[in-house]
């Protein structure tokens, strides 16, 4: 059974993706008169920091002074102010592999050599040609400058040809040098054009006269990208290889003028000059994009701006810092990295681990032999990060744990292994786990071998070992240290989990566990220790009282990572089996489930609680996941036995910013929202949820009218009319001022009073159908002076009559009968005897209900003292007790 609505998290924004394998366009806006870069990272397109998602991963890139060109498979959008797909142009029935606008029109080459020219505004085919693989694979496509209506396509098999598009004609073909052409480039010069082939040559060839104006040739493989520097006085060609080096060529003396190595660490798939300026920009399927500037001597480049990220998947990922704005993240790169969830521009690298810095400086990146393996598991604290290193990682299959500088953004001074490793390296032994003390001073390491090891982070001191000679007989799968410092707590493969003090290094509990445990998670807020299994099923232990509080399963495979919610009430689990899994631990179950198309490696909550950030099985990125149960309403029921997941497509890399709707109101439609009753049990006393001043002080009415009271009534002065008013006739007369009638009757006029107003109307009906619950509502919805006017009204010198005072005594036995509005019916009844004490004492049948509802306050209020007696009984021995 799948939930309908949306599920307790949704889809954000996608961190630290820059780059693909597919290259770069850079196109110049006339009007804003500056260059945009356009990249293809997944199914985004990204200009600068704006993003826009196609449903697959884009295959090809194109663009022209107003559009976007973008492919994926076998279908072709235009984008339009960077934001939006204003036309699609399908009729391949293989995917797109070249792309080349053309004026008013749009080329696109598939795979089966099928060529289709598009008039880009009416998305009409305006011409298709048909290739044939065996004789002219087309492999490359340009628009010769100044060449109207013509284009020159590059092949595999080495020939070029020149077609006329208008006409339909090939006009001329080049015989080639009988290798694959893989890309074409124009040259500054008019008529000439620069042919990239898979042998490593580029030919600076003039298509006018059919001639080989230069020849250069690469040892670094085939030519993946070729630029020209323009409009500034210098004659260079750069060229880029699938190795990532760069070589720039002087066209003047026709040589190599230098090399760029290790520009980025794959293929250069795109390289650009920003015409008139010493820019280069280059990207790479590394998922980097670097700016060079040409400033210094000697010709070559240096990175003026870069944005990049893991150019291989993370493995482990944490949120450093308590604002949620940081994620620290380790790759199969080698790389440790924090992305910011604010700005790309407060993205840091804090580099790769290196044994030696100084020597792998000197070497460089292909060369050095000093790269550490990959990071597996690290842990930061912000607590002194400014003072020391504030980050301790351990590395695969590496028995050196090393230290990094959050502030430095570098690796840190320290290299962190037991003394009796020190000179030389274990085979076998390696790092497992590792946590880092809350104040930021200690870091504790457990090793495969079972023991576990205390160092001083400031200055790399072995400071002690729990266990004799270790803490446990197989290796160490996880390690906690609390928030005060007092315990540390250990998981072996043998299936045991240990307390130790953190100080004397003593055992203080063992317990066994049911499986042998792949990793433990610690919330030190509220003490709750998270537990992973190697059958696929989660415990939790309450490290207070050391045991199990809650056993949760339904995973079906390897669990690869926990977090838990900052209020420690949700753990969030992700698996081998592609879910992500949502327990709610005061209830014990489980909450939110959902299904993505690649398994989650490393999942973090953000410590405030607005995002999920996860990784995933060869991704680059990070992905963000909002938090749905703060801006909207989502159920958190338990789900059912059967529920089935549904799949949730991971989020690109522009926000997600508007709300559907019909997901929401599927939500609310399902969730039946809580209504507390008025009164919990008929045998519990309710009191009403109106304020005090509705109620409390109608004791002390006249106390306060006549505090209220003015001393003197103020005396408006007497004004002269503007116009005297005048007697209508011939004559005009002024009218005389009329007197003041100092004898008014002061006899009250019983006619007023004598209007019934609706309370007492509801009295009167009461007395027949005993119902009060219309009179009682009414009078809560009233004021204090107004309640006071309408329990005088109800005596017979008020208007009222003998009946309806009785009527009034039965709805407050009603309400003490039913022991709810509690407060309300003291405080009505108190006013009514305080005002009518007279005339129930001459009544017999007022004095008989008020002498009931005497006995039933007397047994309310014995109960109610009972109850607070013994509470407060209580309360006092865990005051003054000693436990």
């Amino acid at each position: 059974m799948a939930r309908e609505g949306g599920g307790l998290f949704a889809g954000f924004r996608v961190l630290g993706r820059f780059s693909g394998h597919v290259p770069h366009v850079l196109r110049y806006h006339g009007r804003h008169r500056e260059f945009y870069l356009a990249t293809a990272v997944g199914r985004s397109v990204h200009t600068y920091n704006v993003s826009n998602a196609l449903p697959q991963d884009i295959t090809c890139l194109a663009a022209d002074r107003m559009l976007i060109f973008a492919s994926y498979d076998n279908i072709l959008h235009a984008f339009a102010r960077n934001k939006e797909v204003v036309h699609t142009y399908e009729g391949h029935k293989a995917r797109i592999h070249l792309l080349q606008p053309f004026g008013d029109h749009v080329i696109s080459v598939d795979v089966d050599n099928v060529l289709i020219v598009w008039n880009i505004q009416s998305e009409e085919e305006y011409l298709q040609m048909d290739f044939d693989k065996a004789t002219f694979a087309v492999s490359a496509v340009l628009h010769p400058s100044t060449y109207l209506n013509k284009i020159l396509l590059g092949s595999e098999q080495g020939s070029l040809q020149l077609w006329n598009i208008r006409s339909n004609k090939l006009l001329y073909s080049f015989p080639g040098w009988h290798l694959a052409v893989t890309t074409l480039e124009q040259a500054p010069a008019v008529d000439v054009v620069a042919v990239g082939l898979v042998s490593g040559h580029i030919i600076v060839h003039n298509i006018k006269f059919d001639e080989t104006l230069m020849k250069f040739q690469q040892d670094w493989g085939p030519i993946t990208a070729i630029s020209f520097r323009t409009a500034d006085g210098h004659p260079v060609m750069a060229a880029g290889s699938p190795i990532g080096h760069i070589a720039l060529w002087d066209l003047e003396e026709k040589k190599l003028m230098c090399q760029m190595q290790d520009a980025h660490s794959t293929a250069i798939a795109g390289m650009s000059f920003v015409p008139g300026e010493p820019l280069l920009i280059t990207n790479g399927a590394d998922n980097a994009i670097r700016v060079w500037i040409f400033d210094g001597p000697g010709g070559t480049g240096r990175v003026l701006r870069s944005r990049m990220g893991h150019s291989a998947p993370p493995t482990k990922i944490r949120y450093h810092g308590q604002n949620g704005e940081q994620i620290l993240s380790a790759g199969q790169d080698g790389t440790l990295q924090s992305f910011s969830t604010v700005h790309e521009k407060f993205n840091k690298s804090l580099g790769r681990g290196s044994i030696n810095k100084k020597k792998s400086k000197k070497k460089g990146l292909k060369l050095d032999t000093m790269a550490l393996p990959p990071i597996t598991v690290f842990a930061s604290e912000v607590a002194h990060q400014s003072d020391w290193d504030s980050i301790v990682a351990c590395h695969q299959g590496y028995i050196t744990c090393t230290t990094w500088n959050y502030q430095k953004t570098s690796m840190g001074a320290h290299k962190l292994r037991p003394e009796e490793f020190s000179k030389h390296k274990p085979i076998d032994i390696y790092a497992t786990s590792v946590d880092i003390t809350s104040c930021g001073n200690f870091a504790v390491i457990g090793l495969s071998t079972g023991q576990v090891d205390v160092y001083n982070m400031q200055s790399g001191i072995h400071r002690g070992r729990y266990g004799k000679e270790r803490a446990h007989e197989g290796a160490v799968r996880g390690v906690a240290v609390d928030g005060l410092n007092q315990l540390v707590i250990t998981a072996g493969s043998e299936g045991l989990i240990k307390f130790w003090k953190f100080k004397t290094k003593d055992l203080v509990y063992s317990t066994e566990l049911s499986s042998s445990p792949s990793g433990i998670l610690l919330h030190r807020d509220s003490g709750i220790l998270g537990i992973a299994f190697d059958d696929f099923s989660i415990s939790v232990l309450d490290i207070e009282t050391r045991k199990i509080v809650r056993t949760f399963s339904g995973h079906h495979g390897r669990i690869n990572d926990m977090t838990f919610s900052p209020d420690g009430r949700w753990l969030i689990t992700s698996s081998m089996d592609c879910t992500i899994k949502t327990w709610d631990l005061p209830s014990g179950c489980l909450i939110d489930c959902f299904l993505v198309d690649s398994a989650a490696v490393s999942l973090t909550m953000s410590p405030t609680g607005d995002f999920l950030a996860s990784t995933h099985v060869d991704d680059l990125g990070i992905y963000l996941w909002s938090n749905r149960s703060l801006y909207s309403l989502v159920s958190l029921r338990p789900l059912p036995a059967d529920y089935e997941p549904s799949m949730v497509t991971r989020p690109s890399t522009c926000p997600v910013q508007d709300v559907d709707v019909a997901g929401d109101e599927e939500t609310c439609d399902e969730m039946i929202e809580y209504v507390s009753p008025e009164q919990l049990g008929e045998q519990l006393v309710t009191l009403s949820s109106l304020p005090e001043s509705r109620w409390k002080n109608l004791l002390s009415l006249d106390v306060i009218k006549k505090k209220n009271k003015p001393r003197e009534p103020p005396k408006v002065p007497k004004s002269a009319p503007f116009f005297i008013p005048t007697v209508p006739g011939l004559i005009p007369r002024y009218i005389a001022p009329e007197e003041e009638n100092d004898m008014q009757s002061k006899v009250v006029n019983l006619g007023v009073l004598a209007q019934k107003s609706d309370f007492y109307i509801h009295l009167e009906e009461a007395l027949s159908t005993n119902e009060y619950a219309a009179p009682l509502n009414l009078l809560k919805s009233l004021g204090p002076s107004h309640i006071e006017i309408e329990l005088r009204g109800l005596a017979p010198e008020g208007g009222g009559s003998m009946e309806v005072m009785l009527s009034f005594l039965r709805m407050i036995g009603m309400m003490l009968n039913k022991k709810y509005n509690f407060e309300l019916a003291q405080a009505y009844l108190a006013l009514f005897l305080k005002l009518h004490l007279k005339i129930l004492l001459s009544e017999p049948n007022l004095l008989e209900e008020v002498s009931r509802l005497s006995t039933q306050l007397e047994e309310t209020w014995i109960h109610l003292r009972a109850l607070f007696n013994q509470s407060l009984c209580v309360l006092t021995y865990m005051k003054s007790a000693l436990l």
